[in-house]
């Protein structure tokens, strides 16, 4: 099966799997009333072997990287057998996930046991009052301990997504700054971007991601190169920090140039683009192992109604009704 491609000769190294829509936290940004099913419900979402069928036709056509996303992932009672499920296939040289890490401090060892490679935690502030407030949550000691515990099962770095708020935590650049400078993770910073149900929030709250990034220059930071199979953020290095800084800037001019990334979601559609309408229903060639060729032939064929660029700028957010789809 050849890499799969669209239209403008981009390749897709990428997959973004959603296990599952349901999520218990309630940020203000993504779910602020907390998880509604809208008719779904566990047995709605993806089986083990649909995903395994999956997983399996996108390593046959070059995909090397597997993000597993929500909602909460770890919210499914199977997900470690997820994990495994998606390291059967040897050309995935990644197998990572997006979390709000209460969990991982139970479980995170078994995860990397089970074949997960990288992990991405949601941190919004570092001050525990504040983290409360943005997820509904008052979980901010029980993240910080799953991220040490993380390092202690043998991750070598951990992301932290921090999404990039106005008058929340756009002024607190220093104090993430020195949270990374003996600590090896890389601190990613996500513009905040305007949904379906957001829009009074967005003209709030959203600031451009150049703002950081200026300031981080004027520090010493020293843009880094960005491999086939990495995700959108552009990565800053200094000598005296440990830490890093990605920069997740939806939009600046030619962010989609470089696009590597395909989504399937936890019901089994292939979205071409997270700003993108609709969705490819996949799930009726989910069902038998048999129907690999065909699934694979449909992606392919789906690829070619890839759009150029998305279409944020003129207000079009397409399914981001809010923004639990985006994962990190």
């Amino acid at each position: 099966m050849p890499q799969f491609t669209d239209a403008y000769a981009r390749s897709f190294y990428y997959l973004r799997l959603s296990v599952t829509d349901v999520c218990n936290f309630r940020c203000t940004y993504c779910l602020p009333d907390g998880y509604k099913p809208n008719g779904n419900h566990n047995k709605s979402f993806l089986s083990l072997d649909e995903i395994r069928r999956v997983t399996r036709a996108f390593a046959a056509a070059g995909t090397e990287k597997v993000r597993l996303t929500g909602g909460e992932p770890s919210m499914r009672r199977d997900f470690t057998d997820i994990i495994a499920a998606v390291r059967e296939n040897a050309a995935i040289r990644q197998i990572a996930m997006t979390t709000n890490g209460y969990r991982m401090a139970r479980d995170v060892r078994a995860w990397r046991d089970a074949g997960l490679t990288h992990i991405n935690v949601s941190v919004d502030s570092l001050d525990a009052r504040q983290f409360h407030a943005i997820t509904g949550q008052d979980k901010f000691a029980e993240v910080m301990a799953g991220i040490d515990a993380a390092f202690d099962a043998g991750f070598e770095k951990v992301k932290v997504n921090s999404v990039l708020m106005r008058d929340l935590n756009s002024h607190s650049l220093a104090t993430f700054l020195d949270w990374i400078r003996i600590r090896p993770i890389q601190l990613r910073f996500i513009e905040l971007m305007e949904t379906g149900e957001g829009g009074d929030l967005f003209r709030r709250h959203h600031i451009s991601g150049e703002v950081i990034r200026n300031q981080l220059i004027m520090q010493g930071w020293q843009r880094q190169s960005r491999g086939r199979s990495d995700g959108p953020a552009q990565v800053f290095r200094h000598p005296d920090y440990q830490g890093e800084v990605g920069l997740i800037m939806p939009y600046e001019k030619d962010f989609c140039a470089s696009c590597n990334r395909l989504r399937v979601s936890a019901m089994g559609n292939l979205h071409l683009c997270l700003f993108g309408d609709g969705g490819v229903s996949l799930r009726d060639l989910l069902a038998s192992d048999d129907q690999q060729g065909e699934l694979q032939a449909r992606i392919a064929h789906s690829l070619g109604q890839k759009k150029q660029t998305h279409f944020l700028h003129q207000g079009n957010t397409g399914i981001t009704q809010n923004l639990s789809f985006i994962g990190g």
